[in-house]
């Protein structure tokens, strides 16, 4: 191991440097992650930032490459003028620096609170500091008072979630190659699907056929948190449900979800699906979600907003008498880490968001009605494909089918 400034093995510094091996390939190019520095630095110029302590794991890993895992420890990137540097534990080794654009150095476990002595070396004290108040909870935030004494602390996490909303084209190309994997999956789960086979089984099946097909196209790249989410009959009712051990029936509504994660990026595939047969009333249902979801990604183009899009399939359902069976948005922006450890939620399709779609923006169309138990048709109908904005329209990068026709397996 060679390490920064070797310091005696008696000693217990704070934090030093650990910069074992060599850098690994990252998910980008160096020049893809200076430009996204430089338009941090242009956010922090405009709002009078000297130095951005960045806490979330999406913004570490948008500006910097490296994806923490935190078992409860905190995690920082800090940005000023002049240094682009990640702040992590010393559980971690070297491995931060290895997979970072720029530099790292590591804290120690001897005192409480050394995270924040590292972050003071790079940020300084008085200085006007940028932070996340989305992310920093009370106690870090009392903390970052306490050891940099700032001037002044401004929030600073929705300019860069709008900045993570536009995606480059390298971004661009990898969430395109990330669908492809999702679609994979789902062509995995939907070959597994069998009376008397479990949950957990086919979810296993979809999960393996991915994390394979990640590791054949990103020889280089992380492999971490590529999962399926497979549920039957009443457990399909919640978009979220976790896998279980319970054995599909005949007849059986079934909920396909599939999310591959390539170096921090998650795309995602959703379909319902039925085993051997659907009736006529779960039928009626799943077309009208069909129709609804055909609708929506027809209304998906620059110059929409996300409330008038969410409005307009509202109506569309509720013509059909569906609407109160609607429990959530209709889509959202997917990116780095995004849906599942950090959102953009200035991107999702409801009514409280007025954001203006634009070209070079990716969200999912993924509507979904839930009948209760019991209720003609019951259980949870989700379709769900990713879009990418282009300037006149969208680009649908999901290929594998929805609907009845392809999706009444086993």
């Amino acid at each position: 191991m060679t390490i920064q400034n070797p310091i005696p093995t008696t000693a217990r510094p704070d934090f030093h440097r650990v910069h074992n091996g060599t850098k690994a390939p990252l998910q980008f190019t160096g020049a893809e992650y200076d430009a996204r520095i430089a338009g941090l630095r242009a956010i922090m110029a405009e709002a009078g930032v000297s130095a951005a302590v960045l806490t979330s794991m999406h913004n570490v890993s948008y500006y910097s490459g490296f994806t923490y895992c935190s078992f409860g420890r905190p995690y920082a990137l800090v940005v000023t003028d002049t240094q682009v540097v990640t702040i992590s534990a010393g559980i971690d080794a070297g491995q931060p620096w290895r997979r970072s654009h720029g530099d790292a150095i590591t804290y120690t476990d001897w005192t409480r609170d050394n995270f924040w002595r590292a972050v003071a070396h790079v940020a300084g004290t008085g200085a006007v500091v940028g932070f996340e108040g989305d992310h920093l909870t009370l106690d870090q935030h009392r903390k970052l008072l306490t050891f940099l004494s700032p001037s002044q602390v401004l929030d600073i996490a929705p300019t860069t979630m709008r900045q993570r909303m536009h995606k480059s084209a390298a971004e661009l190309e990898l969430i395109r190659a990330g669908a492809a994997v999702a679609d994979v999956g789902g062509y995995a789960i939907r070959d597994a699907v069998r009376v008397g086979t479990r949950e957990i089984d086919v979810a296993m099946a979809g999960r393996d056929a991915m994390e394979l097909g990640i590791a054949r196209r990103f020889p280089e790249a992380e492999y971490r948190d590529t999962w399926v989410w497979f549920q039957s009959g009443l457990n399909t009712d919640g978009a979220h449900n976790p896998v279980t051990s319970r054995k599909l029936e005949h007849g059986d509504i079934l909920s396909l979800n599939t999310f591959p994660m390539i170096s921090g990026y998650y795309t995602a595939l959703e379909r319902t699906m039925f085993v051997g047969e659907v009736d006529d009333a779960s039928l009626a249902v799943w077309q009208a979600n069909v129709a609804a979801h055909e609708y929506g990604m027809s209304l998906l183009k620059p110059g929409a907003t996300c409330a008038e899009v969410t409005h307009a399939i509202n109506d569309f359902l509720a013509d059909r008498g569906l609407l109160q069976y609607r429990t959530f948005g209709y889509g959202h922006s997917f990116g780095v880490l995004s849906h599942y450890y950090g959102r953009e939620a200035g991107l999702e399709l409801r009514e409280d968001v007025d954001t203006v779609i634009e070209p070079g923006m990716v969200i999912s169309m993924e509507p979904m009605l839930t009948l209760p138990q019991g209720a003609p048709g019951a259980g949870g109908y989700r379709e769900h494909d990713i879009l990418i904005i282009t300037e006149d329209g969208a680009e649908d990068i999901t290929k594998y089918p929805y609907g009845p026709d392809f999706n009444v397996v086993g």
